[in-house]
Formats: structure tokens, C-alpha cells, sequence
């Protein structure tokens, strides 16, 4: 949720904002601005709608000056207006800052600081500007200011700030939000993420909470004790990340979320290069457990469900997945015997993020699976197994869900000490996918095409496949905003048939597998009711009015091969519908709120 971005350096920092803020896009936002500092004076613009448009209106990269932040918002405190876009200014026009967060105590802030500052919008962030204006104002320097204003802050905060009278520095202080220093000859980068600078620079510094960094260019000096009592130098390492320009590049594609649907073959053989080790350590822990919990958000969640069917299925150990914004409420029972798995493709999810740290605090394990080296959740881990899928910049998840999937079919076969049976099967099904990809372009655009002024659409199955259809149906609602729900076929008729009218589309997934029969027997009763039947099977049925044909595989993989043409109906029904499937609205990619 929302991005920022900032640099500093000898060369104009607008233009090196603005590229940042367009590879940070994929976070999902409503408006856009960019602060720059020039000869004493801050200039600032900023304004509603998607970069292109605050860009043909204000022309933001034309702005002055070598050191510069910017943010793309997605609004959370405030309606979607100029006013509320980000930077905030203090009440002279001096101080700049972006945020990302919430700032849990801006009404008490605000109140006190309204008797002598005035505020133009209905945000939590702008309080921050306004309480650096009032300590520099007592004749404290930039970082002072910030070091104590973030003492002052309750809640989440990653924020940027730049003041006309320190015009060669860039402050930022982290909590709970994610910040990233990049680093270069002569200059600094700082984001929400490394996509953001990745094309100047791959040494980069990751920031923990209760740090803050003062950025000049070509160096970058860290602090610690924003929490604590003492406000201390830190020594950082830097990182050195393996992602290059090409992999954050549609490639020649139209959208990154058909490129990245492309890929998928590719992205579960780079998930099974693995340390083995690293798989078979992670595998024990999770037998030696005496409790194993999953967390997990949105459709990480439903790659948990699968990797629940999976560890039963293969290895007999039973575990529980609780949506990562309840656990909390479910914490107490968990205690130095529990093994906790968090599953994020960012690593920087609030929720599962929060999980993570009452894990730690009752003596639980945790073992992370992640897509982002040095998140959030990955530093905190005891152990972490990242998915190696690359950066996946549509906001809906497609390739890291199946590179998810791939993880947790090694550790289910690893349990069984039999990884090199899971890999070799595992490499068929990649085989097998990237043969039949291709065979239902033609005939998914088609459908999409016959069913885009649909109001609903329903997805059923059973069995393990049942959280492959809650997976359709959310990637539907995503990019499509078609209403859709997923089910266990067998609950279809206790309720829902009563919502079936003629040609309301039901996608009915029935491999010829152990749920095969019972799945097309709640076909055709759904179909004697007046639905649409489409079936995604290895075998086509006379229940289905269209037939989406998988490849034929064991059963324990087939959800690996049935979830591919669901993202692809979804991703055309999106076109068909002339949305923008990478972007859709009110949705971020990585959601670092609560």
C-alpha cells in the first residue's frame, strides 16, 4: 500500500523520483506528488489520479533541485483529493514529508499542535511535518527533528522528510513499514522497495523498526533508539540484490499480469532449486512440532490451505491455517512447542508481519515463506525458504501462488524422505503446464468474451481443489470486479443454488481425480437450475456447456494445473470488461496497513 521514494545526489533528483514512483505502481494508489529542494526554496506539486495524468498536468520530473521525495498514496485517513495527496508541507512551506502507515495517535497530535498550525487535509501524515516545523523551530537540525517527532508517533510509519533550510539531505524513520536505502557513487536512493532504484543501482541496506537514516549524497548514516533512550549510530550491511531491469520489464507483453502467467512454468523449476538442506531442516521441524499453524493473507492463504491438504495427504501431520488478521486472536495458544509458517510473497504483509512478532514473544518458531529477500517477515524468521520467483508486479498474485504451491509440495514430499520424487514430479507438472498454457488462449478470451456482462459467477470443487476455486473466484473479483464466490461443491446447495439463474456461469473444477463423480453430480444440478457449466477437467463431460482442459496429472498436483486457467480467465474478462488487469482499483500489492 501506497509507495515513496527519494534521492539525493549531484544530478536532478525529479526525474529519478518519478521513475522510482512508476516501478512502484504496482503497490496500488490514487494520487501522486513529488517535493524538491532548489536554491532555498521547496517546491511541491502533486495531485489525483494515476502517475500519467498527475504527470500531463503538473509535469512532475521537470521540478528543480538534487534532492527530491515522492509518493504514491493509497488512501486510508481522508477521501481521494489534492488536499490529501502526499507531500504535506508544515504551515511555512518549508518541511516536506511523505508517509506511509497510520499514525494511530493523529487526533490527539492534531489538537494539540491546531492552536498555533494549520492543516489543509483530512490525513493522519499530516501531522508529521507539522511536529519537525515546531522542535526545528526550538533550533533543532532536520534529523533532531525527526528523531523526536517519531518518539511522538503511535502506530505505523515509514516516512520521508526534507526541509528548505537543509537542502543536500533527505531523514527517513521506519516503523512497521518497510524502507530500502539504495546506494550508489555519489548518490542515495531510499523506497518502499527495490524495484523503485533497481535500474541504478543492486547494493542496498535494509532498515529495521526504530531506525532512522540522514541520507547526503553518496552516504547513508543510520541511527537506532527512536523507541528506546539513546539515538545511536549503527553499522548496516549491505545487500546485494540478484533481480536485474529485465525482470521488473514487460518483455514485449501488454501486461505484467499475463507475463507473469507466462512464466509460471519457469518460476516452479526456479522453486525447486532449493538448498536441500535448507527443505529437509524445514521439513523435521515441521514433524517435531507439536503444533503447526499457517498465516497467511489473501491468496497466500489459499496456497496454505493447499500445503495443509498436502502435509496431511503425504506426510500425516495435520495443521491448522488461520487468516493472518485473526491470529492475534488466537495467539494464546501458541507457545514454544508451536511452529508457526508465515506465507508472504512480500514479506511485508501487516498482518502476517504482527503474527510473526506474537509468535516470537510466546517462544513459537517460525519459519517464513517469502518472495523478498530481506523483508520484513524473512529478518524475523528463524528460517525462511524464499520462493525465487522474481518480482512480480501485477497487484494480483498469479506466479508467486503456484512458486508458493511448488514449496510446499517439497516440504510435504520431504517429510516423507522422498524429495527426489517430489522434485522429478514436480518438473513433469511444469512440463505438462507450459505444453497445455498456450492451447486455452483462444478459448478463454472466447468465454470471457460470452460472459462479461455476467453479475456473478460461481466456482466450485472439492477436496483440495475447493481452495482453487476460492483462489478463481478472488482473482475475478480482483481485476474482473465481477462478483464471484468460491465453495465446496457439496455446500452449493445449501444456499447458494438459490442465486442460479439462467446463464449464471458456474466454473465447475473435476479432475479425474477421488472427487470426480460427487463434483459433476453438483454440475448438474446446477445446471438443471439454469446455469452456465464450465468445467476445468482432463476429461470433457456432457454436464459442461464449455470445457477447459488440464493436463492430465496424479492427483495431489492437481491443483498446481487447475489454477492456470482461472488466472487467465480472469485476466480476459478484465480486458473484456476495458479494465486494467495490473492495477485494479482499491487494491495494493502489498499490504503494509492493518
Amino acid at each position: 500500500m501506497c509507495g515513496i521514494a527519494g534521492f539525493v545526489g549531484s544530478e536532478p533528483a525529479a526525474p529519478m523520483v518519478f521513475k522510482a514512483l512508476t516501478r512502484l505502481e504496482y503497490r496500488g494508489y490514487d494520487s501522486a506528488g513529488l517535493a524538491t529542494i532548489s536554491r532555498g526554496h521547496l517546491w511541491h506539486k502533486k495531485g489525483v489520479g494515476k502517475l500519467p495524468e498527475v504527470q500531463a498536468q503538473l509535469n512532475l520530473d521537470k521540478m528543480p533541485g538534487t534532492v527530491g521525495i515522492g509518493h504514491v498514496r493509497w488512501a486510508t485517513h481522508g477521501a481521494v483529493t489534492d488536499a490529501n495527496a502526499h507531500p504535506h508541507l508544515d504551515c511555512r512551506g518549508r518541511i516536506a514529508v511523505v508517509h506511509n502507515g497510520i499514525i494511530e495517535n493523529y487526533q490527539e497530535l492534531r489538537a494539540s499542535l491546531s492552536p498555533t498550525h494549520r492543516f489543509l487535509s483530512e490525513t493522519d501524515s499530516e501531522v508529521i511535518p507539522h511536529l519537525i516545523e515546531a522542535h526545528m523551530a526550538q533550533g533543532m537540525s532536520l534529523e533532531d527533528a525527526c528523531y523526536h517527532t517519531s518518539r511522538q508517533l503511535k502506530g505505523s510509519y515509514a516516512f520521508l522528510a526534507i526541509a528548505a533550510s537543509e537542502p543536500d539531505k533527505i531523514v527517513a524513520c521506519r516503523q512497521d513499514s518497510p524502507l530500502v536505502v539504495g546506494h550508489s557513487q555519489g548518490r542515495c536512493f531510499i523506497a518502499s522497495d527495490v524495484p523503485s532504484f533497481l535500474e541504478h543501482t543492486n547494493q542496498v541496506t535494509y532498515m529495521e523498526d526504530g531506525e532512522m537514516v540522514v541520507l547526503v549524497p553518496g552516504q547513508a548514516t543510520f541511527y537506532n533508539g527512536l523507541k528506546g533512550d539513546l539515538r545511536e549510530p549503527l553499522a548496516k550491511e549491505v545487500s546485494q540484490i540478484d533481480w536485474t531491469l529485465e525482470d521488473i520489464s514487460k518483455q514485449g507483453y501488454d501486461y505484467f499480469m499475463l507475463k507473469e502467467i507466462m512464466e509460471e512454468p519457469t518460476t516452479i523449476r526456479r522453486a525447486l532449486e532449493q538448498d536441500r538442506q535448507l527443505v529437509m531442516d524445514a521439513a523435521m521441524d515441521i514433524l517435531r512440532a507439536r503444533q503447526v499453524v499457517i498465516t497467511a493473507c489473501g491468496t497466500s492463504r489459499y496456497a496454505a490451505l493447499i500445503g495443509r491438504y498436502l502435509f496431511s495427504k503425504l506426510a500425516g501431520k495435520f495443521c491448522d491455517v488461520v487468516m493472518a488478521s485473526e491470529f492475534q486472536y488466537f495467539s494464546d495458544s501458541v507457545d514454544k512447542n508451536t511452529l508457526v509458517i508465515a506465507v508472504s510473497q512480500s514479506g511485508e504483509t501487516a498482518d502476517v508481519m504482527e503474527g510473526v512478532r506474537r509468535a516470537k514473544a510466546n517462544e513459537a518458531q517460525v519459519l517464513s515463506i517469502v518472495n523478498t529477500q530481506g523483508s520484513s517477515v524473512a529478518r524475523a524468521s528463524d528460517r525462511v525458504i524464499y520462493l525465487d520467483c522474481g518480482p512480480e508486479m501485477a497487484v494480483a498474485a498469479t506466479k508467486s501462488f503456484v512458486s508458493q504451491l511448488a514449496v510446499f509440495y517439497l516440504l510435504a514430499y520431504a517429510m516423507r524422505s522422498r524429495l527426489d520424487e517430489g522434485i522429478a514430479k514436480l518438473k513433469a507438472a511444469a512440463g505438462a503446464i507450459e505444453r497445455e498454457l498456450k492451447d486455452n488462449f483462444k478459448k478463454v478470451e472466447r468465454l470471457a468474451e460470452v460472459t462479461k456482462d455476467r453479475a456473478d459467477y460461481y466456482f466450485i470443487a472439492r477436496g483440495a481443489n475447493f481452495a482453487i476455486a476460492t483462489e478463481g473466484a478472488l482473482k475475478l473479483k480482483e481485476i474482473s470486479y465481477i462478483h464471484a464466490e468460491g465453495m465446496p461443491a457439496g455446500e452449493l446447495k445449501h444456499g447458494t443454488l438459490s442465486l442460479i439463474e439462467d446463464g449464471t456461469p458456474v466454473v465447475v473444477i473435476c479432475p479425474q481425480d477421488y472427487t470426480h463423480a460427487e463434483t459433476l453430480s453438483n454440475a448438474m444440478e446446477a445446471r438443471a437450475r439454469g446455469a452456465y457449466i464450465i468445467g476445468v477437467s482432463d476429461a470433457d463431460h456432457e454436464a459442461f456447456h464449455e470445457w477447459i482442459r488440464i493436463p492430465q496429472t496424479e492427483e495431489v498436483f492437481y491443483p498446481l494445473v487447475t489454477v492456470i486457467p482461472l488466472q487467465l480467465l480472469a485476466y480476459y474478462l478484465a480486458l473484456a470488461r476495458g479494465l486494467d488487469p495490473d492495477h485494479p482499483r482499491h487494491l495494493a500489492k502489498s499490504v503494509t496497513v492493518k
